[in-house]
């Protein structure tokens, strides 16, 4: 790989900078996801009850939801590197806090403060990819970014299930921060800053112009609206899937096979579909097509009764994500200024939060009134509505870039 200078500043090629960020992404969720299944069984261990524990695994995501626009403003402002390092210091703090927690209250307290520093990390580091990324290569980028991001997703759970079976629980938050304790070296020696990064870096404008701004970008608008129906349904696969799926006969070993088939065709798709999406010549096809099978498999999934019924559809929603997700980071980067990514990235983060929250919180009371089934299918018809939006809504701006990219004759 190669890299260029400007005058005695060394500049990092794309593929150099998309390298470090992906090794970045992938070892900060990897441990970060690590204490997934452990927390909740560590929580019970101290004595917390099935609503505390509820409590504690919904407040990173709240917090988490509520700090990642500001935050993302703050990157525009301050640069995206110190709110890189900011994130990964945190994560890896609260770890190592959780080795030395006590009572429930205080697990609440750390995965509040573990909330603030995903907010910082992760709006954060996928603006700066969008930084120096070609616009002729978003797609691809994004493929390659999330391939990392949903891997450490899905790895780290398994790997810490294996070594909270063989360690014992406190043992696991360790491993867990110095996985993330080893990024923040990573990220300190290689994250370059601002003026070593191959971008265009427009003259700031004041947070309240461009906060107006993007309040009135209706393309903006409706892909934060399709990422906040989209995770909603994510929330619900994650949340109520194990208990539909037991209630259906499927064992534990069983339901954690249909958890990876989502994983692993959900992270494996986006590649190639990131870069499909740098070849056609209107990125929100995709989205439609994705959010529109992942409708389908979400009603699918309801009326499943058989693991290989599940099976079918995780991989088929696992699949839709890839596609629309993909396709939809890269077209959130097209439809806002540079100067304005750090916002429009956290509002996206946002929404993903917040969604996968309100799921956990709303469709436990729809599925005691109406069951699994009708609960899964009311969820898919409701991503039809923001689907809809979308589409009217990015007609103008399809029509407006091909204006602007058609040759003059």
């Amino acid at each position: 790989m190669s890299s260029s200078t400007e005058g005695s500043v060394r500049v990092p090629s794309y593929r150099t900078l998309l390298l470090i960020c992906c090794t970045v992404c992938f070892f900060c969720y990897f441990g970060s996801y690590m204490r997934i299944p452990v927390v909740p069984l560590f929580a019970q261990s101290l004595g917390a009850d099935t609503i505390q524990v509820g409590l504690i695994n919904s407040s990173f995501l709240l917090m988490a939801g509520l700090l990642s626009l500001p935050l993302g403003i703050l990157s525009d402002r301050v640069g995206r590197r110190i709110l890189i390092l900011s994130g990964l210091l945190i994560s890896c703090c609260s770890s190592f806090l959780f080795y030395y927690s006590r009572t429930p209250v205080q697990m609440m307290l750390i995965y509040l403060f573990f909330g603030v520093g995903l907010a910082a990390f992760a709006p954060t580091l996928m603006s700066f990819v969008a930084d120096f990324t070609p616009s002729t290569h978003l797609g691809r980028s994004y493929g390659w970014y999330t391939t990392a991001l949903y891997g450490g997703m899905s790895l780290g759970p398994a790997a810490g299930g294996f070594a909270g079976q063989w360690l014992g629980f406190p043992p696991v938050f360790l491993l867990s921060g110095t996985f993330i304790l080893l990024m923040v070296f990573v990220a300190h020696l290689f994250v370059p800053r601002a003026h070593q990064v191959p971008a265009k870096r427009p003259r700031k404008r004041a947070i309240r112009i461009m906060a107006g701004e993007l309040l009135r970008n209706r393309p903006l608008l409706s892909c934060w609206m399709i990422t906040l129906g989209g995770c909603f349904g994510l929330g619900m696969f994650v949340t109520f899937v194990p208990l539909h799926a037991q209630e259906q006969g499927l064992n534990l070993g069983q339901i954690g096979i249909v958890f990876a088939a989502q994983a692993l065709f959900n992270a494996l798709s986006r590649i190639p579909f990131g870069y499909l999406s740098d070849r056609v010549s209107d990125r929100s096809v995709l989205v439609v097509i994705g959010m529109l099978c992942f409708a389908v498999s979400m009603a699918g999934i309801g009326f499943s009764t058989h693991i290989f019924q599940f099976l079918i559809w995780a991989v088929i929603l696992g699949i839709s994500m890839g596609v629309a997700f993909t396709a939809l980071g890269a077209l959130i980067s097209e439809v806002v200024s540079p100067d304005s990514r750090g916002l429009a990235m956290g509002g996206y983060n946002t929404c993903i939060y917040l969604g996968m929250m309100l799921s956990a919180v709303i469709m436990g009371i729809i599925i005691r009134e109406t069951g699994y089934a009708r609960a899964f299918l009311l969820t898919g018809t409701l991503n039809l509505i923001p689907l809809a939006v979308f589409y009217i809504a990015t007609r103008r701006f399809i029509i407006w870039k091909s204006s602007v990219n058609k040759p003059e004759d």
